[in-house]
């Protein structure tokens, strides 16, 4: 955690930059950034706008509504032991 006070948002390469060497990294945020992701969607979301149709680097979609229409995996939001499934096998990392 580290208090911005007024500096610009660092790039996620920079953050990474700072980690010790590990397998995986998982990352809140930086949407526009060319890494894998998972879309969450909320029905209480302010803007429901899905992002996969313009993001090729998106690969699944985790949501607390049924999602229809879409390629993509789909996950229950709340289905963790689904999603950490999901990313064991696309990151071919085994526990």
């Amino acid at each position: 955690m580290h208090e911005l006070r007024g500096e610009d948002e660092p790039t996620l390469d920079a953050i990474l930059s700072r980690l010790a060497p590990c397998d995986i990294v998982l990352v809140e945020g930086y949407k526009r950034e060319a890494h894998k992701k998972i879309e969450t969607r909320r029905l209480e979301a302010k803007d429901r706008t899905p992002l996969s149709a313009g993001d090729p680097h998106i690969v699944a979609i985790a949501s607390d509504f049924p999602i229809v229409g879409e390629d993509l995996p789909a996950f229950d939001l709340d289905d963790t032991n689904s999603i950490a499934d999901f990313i064991e096998r696309a990151t071919s990392l085994s526990r």
